[in-house]
């Protein structure tokens, strides 16, 4: 689906920072980018990584409203301070990182002014990378609302317990039986959180409790592989990933 565009259509998009209701009805920013013209798009929470809510997580949000939905990313570090998202990343590290109640918050918000967009078709989905995968698999099992999920490489999803942090108390892996909706998985095979073994506990835990997932590993990549703004990237997997990704999206959401 990528680059099957049409050069005789009308494009455009509009991306800007506004603000919702996150947890706690905390006034929290959120980058907000969507199509022009008529029609409903289905929406996307996309979640951001912990460097930050950065140029990335935005650049990301505005590739996939090319392809036609609208998304939100939440900035869920917004509590912890303002500045750069190096800076604030800085911060939130220091401070235990993001609590994961308030994140699940911050998304049911994200959820909840999607669906009251008039030019949303009803249909809203969840991806998120790194630390955002684990929120984003979070969310799934915890949030009403979700139609699909994507994790992209995910760590800590699959925690022991002595891993447990005041900010993240329970392993995500703990709540598949609650897993509401399909699940994309996109995993590198060099990868070190989450690692392999790590990505078939959780298989095994989503067939044990007959869950409908789709799991892609991949040779040569590890952490990071879409991040082509580091040595992390790797083009080939990125982009038959990404493929993968719009399909899925596509699939359950459109």
């Amino acid at each position: 689906m990528w680059n099957t565009l049409r050069t005789d259509e009308y494009e455009g998009m509009i991306a800007e920072t506004t603000v919702i209701q996150g947890a706690d009805n905390t006034p929290l920013r959120t980058y907000f980018s969507r199509p022009l013209g008529g029609g409903q798009h289905p929406g996307i929470v996309m979640i951001p990584h912990m460097p930050g809510w950065d140029e990335y997580t935005r650049e990301a949000a505005r590739r996939f409203t090319q392809h036609g939905y609208m998304v939100m990313s939440p900035n869920i570090y917004q509590r912890f301070g303002e500045g750069t998202p190096s800076e604030v990343s800085q911060m939130a590290r220091a401070a235990g990182g993001a609590v994961d109640d308030l994140v699940m918050g911050d998304c049911a918000g994200a959820i909840a002014a999607l669906r009251a967009n008039p030019a949303c078709n009803g249909k809203v989905g969840v991806i998120g990378m790194c630390s955002g995968g684990r929120h984003a698999f979070l969310a799934a099992c915890r949030l009403e609302g979700i139609d699909a999920a994507i994790d992209c490489w995910g760590g800590g999803v699959v925690a022991k317990p002595e891993d447990a942090t005041p900010a993240r108390p329970v392993a995500p892996i703990t709540y598949t039986k609650d897993l509401s909706c399909p699940l994309l998985g996109i995993f590198g095979n060099e990868d070190r959180s989450p690692t392999k073994d790590d990505v078939n506990i959780l298989e095994a835990e989503l067939i044990k409790y007959g869950k409908n997932y789709e799991f892609h590993r991949y040779d040569g990549a590890g952490h990071g592989m879409w991040y082509y703004h580091t040595p992390m990237y790797r083009q080939e997997q990125a982009m038959d990933s990404f493929e993968k990704a719009l399909a899925f999206f596509e699939k359950y959401l459109k």
